[in-house]
């Protein structure tokens, strides 16, 4: 892979379950270093976007390459090299914080693998939740240990489906600088979220979706149509527009009928 070809690159990538259409066909390129966020109302499709790429799901129609690497056909290979935090998902229940961290790190065959996961779970300030069984942590410890496990090898590539839903402001600010550094440094990342804040904040470039369909994509500046637009006048300018077209069809059919 030359330096200059994309990170995450999907063509005619779609998703179908039976008649339902999960994703449309869709286009997107992602650049080493860009914060590239997709944006959506709850139901849009942002977690099957995120899903696909990282090969977790098997597209209906299309082609996707991670970091050089064809996920459909080897979607392990894509996981081994990334770093994913998915939407709602819990560390393993009967690990403790301190064994389920240590296990991702000689997964991934890191060095200094105490030093690593006692550095997290100080940054975390998980210190005194170190024995204690992921099930019996609330939800917002254990996003923070999905979160950790996803920072700990400092991944090249990283994605995010609603990482901050479980944390308090004090966590999604120190959150949020630490990818920024990230970024800053090299990383690229790629985050599905519902919260418009942080595209404002973060994102190089972003998509907005609806009912499995991408409504415009750029940058956030280009996204608006003048100065005075804010990206949530942008958001409720698209994201309405499709929700009107999806209602006025099923009238509109009835009324070519009579």
């Amino acid at each position: 892979m030359s330096e200059t070809a994309p990170l995450v690159k999907a063509l005619d990538m779609a998703k179908k379950y039976g008649d339902f259409i999960a994703l449309h066909p869709l286009n997107v390129e992602v650049h080493s270093g860009e914060f590239f966020g997709v944006f959506g109302p709850n139901g849009a499709g942002k977690s099957t976007f995120i899903k696909l790429l990282t090969g977790q799901l098997k597209p209906s129609k299309g082609r996707i390459e991670v970091l050089g690497i064809n996920a459909i056909k080897h979607p392990q290979k894509v996981k081994a090299n990334i770093g994913i935090v998915p939407e709602s998902e819990s560390p393993p229940s009967y690990l403790t914080p301190v064994e389920f961290l240590q296990f991702v790190a000689k997964l991934r065959d890191l060095d200094e693998v105490d030093a690593k996961v006692e550095y997290w779970m100080e940054w975390f300030g998980l210190e005194d939740k170190r024995n204690t069984m992921c099930k019996d942590l609330s939800k917002g410890q254990r996003q923070k240990v999905m979160l950790a496990s996803a920072f700990i090898h400092k991944p090249k590539l990283l994605f995010l489906d609603e990482p901050f839903a479980n944390l308090d402001p004090i966590y999604q600010r120190k959150c949020r600088e630490w990818l920024l550094s990230h970024v800053k440094d090299g990383g690229t990342i790629f985050l599905c979220s519902h919260v418009l804040e942080m595209a404002e904040r973060m994102c190089n470039r972003m998509a907005i979706i609806n009912d499995g369909k991408v409504l415009a994509a750029g940058t956030v500046r280009g996204l608006k149509q003048n100065v005075e637009e804010t990206l949530e006048d942008v958001f409720i300018r698209l994201v309405g527009r499709s929700i009107e077209d999806v209602e006025s069809s099923p009238s509109d059919a009835e009324n070519e009928e009579e």
